[in-house]
């Protein structure tokens, strides 16, 4: 039976998206640059995680993008499909410098504390729940980016934890805010060959799956490694969030668009887990939708020259933001999931 929980503070992680706040306009052209490279592409004929076939009505749209739901699984797919060429021109790598200084150590420690080391924590109380201790854990981040995550399980204890990642200016990076190697590099057409051999009993992706080109590839690999008991990640899902967006077409659409050219469901996270043999294990449920409808409502407003109200709204919303997404996830529509699935026996 599936471990479910919900609810995380909002803290200090609008701190962390304040361009969201105060650089819409600029947002919204980065995003318009994003569809178009989108709607380059050949349209996406078959779903992205049950292969049923898709067409006919389309199911909402926003900002130039459209999406279908799939009558099989429920996924909501782009109507345009993600492909190499689209990844290329939308994937910009951040730009890092040769040399760090101990304020970047101070910056990278204090991200990693405020949104991995929670993560980490759930990962690791609900294997401990499946009778599988921190010492007995191995984990492997796929697409380990700046390595927060895998910095945040070591720090937990988990020593045997590394990642992969093909930006090498990230691997680079992370390496030298942690003091030591915690990822290695890896080309794109590697990764597959990397999970189908790796010994870890665990495999995290932290807002990966939603980005991946070849996920069956990778799917399949998971499938095939016995070795691999668990699989941990996070994912965007279709949600309030969702809504919002495409009521408010003159704000930046943080969550749908973009460079997520699909969406989950929970009955596509079922079916994604049952073809690979894997049975939903345990849930962390805690979205961004009252704060991206804050965002909206404080963006219109001020934008319509209405800044004493937005101040009002601002004082009296945020009090309250913490409750109103909790009751959001606890109905089951949250923006985001975390999510542990567990090998059948």
């Amino acid at each position: 039976m599936e471990n479910k929980r919900y609810g995380k503070s909002i803290g200090d992680i609008m701190k962390i998206k304040s361009d969201f706040f105060t650089k819409n306009k600029e947002m919204l052209e980065m995003s318009s640059r994003q569809a178009d490279a989108l709607l380059r592409q050949p349209e996406r004929k078959i779903c992205k995680i049950c292969h049923e076939p898709l067409g006919g009505e389309i199911f909402y749209h926003s900002q130039r993008m459209e999406y279908y739901l799939c009558g099989k699984c429920g996924h909501v797919n782009s109507r345009y499909e993600d492909t190499d060429d689209f990844a290329n021109a939308v994937y910009i790598t951040d730009s890092y410098e040769n040399n760090y200084s101990e304020e970047d150590k101070k910056k990278y420690a204090s991200r990693r504390d405020m949104i991995y080391i929670p993560k980490a924590q759930f990962l690791i109380e609900e294997l401990a729940k499946d009778g599988l201790a921190k010492e007995d854990m191995s984990v492997l981040d796929d697409g380990a980016g700046s390595g927060y995550f895998v910095s945040a399980l070591r720090q937990l204890g988990i020593r045997d934890s590394k990642g992969i990642e093909i930006s090498k200016a990230q691997v680079d990076f992370a390496n030298a805010m942690n003091d030591e190697e915690i990822l290695s590099r890896a080309d794109a057409k590697d990764i597959v060959p990397v999970i189908r051999e790796t010994k870890c009993n665990t495999v995290t992706f932290i807002g990966v799956l939603e980005h991946i080109i070849n996920l069956d590839e990778i799917l399949d690999a998971i499938r095939d490694n016995k070795n691999i008991r668990y699989i941990f990640f996070s994912v965007p899902m279709f949600s309030f969030s969702c809504i919002f967006e495409a009521a408010h077409q003159n704000c930046y659409n943080r969550h749908a668009g973009g460079t997520h050219s699909h969406l989950f469901q929970d009955s596509s996270i079922s079916y994604m887990a049952d073809r690979i043999g894997f049975e939903k294990y345990s849930s962390w449920k805690f979205g961004s939708d009252m704060m991206d409808l804050y965002r909206m409502i404080c963006v219109c407003l001020e934008e319509g020259g209405n800044g004493k109200l937005k101040e009002v709204f601002s004082e009296r919303f945020l009090p309250i933001l913490d409750d109103l997404q909790k009751t959001v996830d606890e109905s089951e529509s949250a923006s985001e999931i975390h999510m542990i699935l567990k090998r059948k026996a």
